[in-house]
């Protein structure tokens, strides 16, 4: 049986293309960093930590997203990353990706499911 569901954020906090929101997962060596974000209307979270070397990736808090709100970029070595699916489509990772978590809509709230 799945463990259930956790409540990251309102769904009306994640807009196209804007700032994400981080939230913490349990992990083998104590709680990580992870971020939800939404593009082209859906929801996508990842672990917040660059394919190339484990640096988190936003520029400031929540702020994921390239300048044209295309790509997700890290901050540190500028690595450009598919939201929808986390593949590093240029940088120093290229051919990488990042970890992707399992989140949903329901009722106008977005949460995280543990696997």
């Amino acid at each position: 049986m799945a463990p259930d569901p956790r409540l990251i954020c309102p769904a009306g906090a994640l807009l196209d293309g804007g700032d994400g929101v981080r939230f913490g997962v349990p992990g083998p060596e104590g709680e990580q960093a992870a971020f939800v974000v939404r593009y082209q209307g859906r929801v996508h979270a990842y672990l917040n930590r660059c394919a190339h070397r484990p640096v988190e990736l936003d520029w400031l808090p929540g702020q994921f997203f390239d300048a044209d709100q295309r790509y997700l970029i890290c901050a540190t070595h500028g690595a450009l990353f598919e939201p929808a699916d986390g593949y590093c489509v240029a940088g120093p990772c290229h051919g990488g990706g990042l970890v992707p978590l399992t989140v949903f809509e329901q009722d106008g709230q977005v949460f995280w499911q543990p696997a």
